[in-house]
């Protein structure tokens, strides 16, 4: 049985490096507009990265989780808050998992 404590040890470490490395090395504030812009998107793009998969995978018919990304994504485009693309991308797949099945 490999030994989790040595999983967690270095773990740790390479996370609390990857959070400190910035802090040590940038002193001064970041003036490159490019960079800036970058770096501000990087959690979203890492959110999307996750829960890509996720939406595809997730339903019974793959087809329903790509039409209901697709329609959320619409909802979003068009001023729609969280709590209405939730609602939009839940319906979608109810709805086209009921037809289908």
């Amino acid at each position: 049985m490999p030994n989790i404590y040595l999983y967690i040890l270095v773990m740790s470490i390479v996370t609390y490096s990857i959070r400190l490395l910035p802090l040590t090395i940038l002193r001064k504030p970041i003036k490159n507009i490019f960079v800036q812009s970058f770096l501000h998107y990087v959690p979203y793009v890492t959110l999307a990265v996750m829960t890509f998969p996720a939406i595809l995978e997730v339903t019974q018919v793959p087809w329903a989780g790509l039409i209901a990304l697709l329609t959320g994504s619409l909802t979003a485009w068009h001023r729609g808050n969280l709590f209405q693309v939730a609602i939009v991308c839940c319906l979608t797949v109810l709805l086209i998992e009921t037809l289908v099945m």
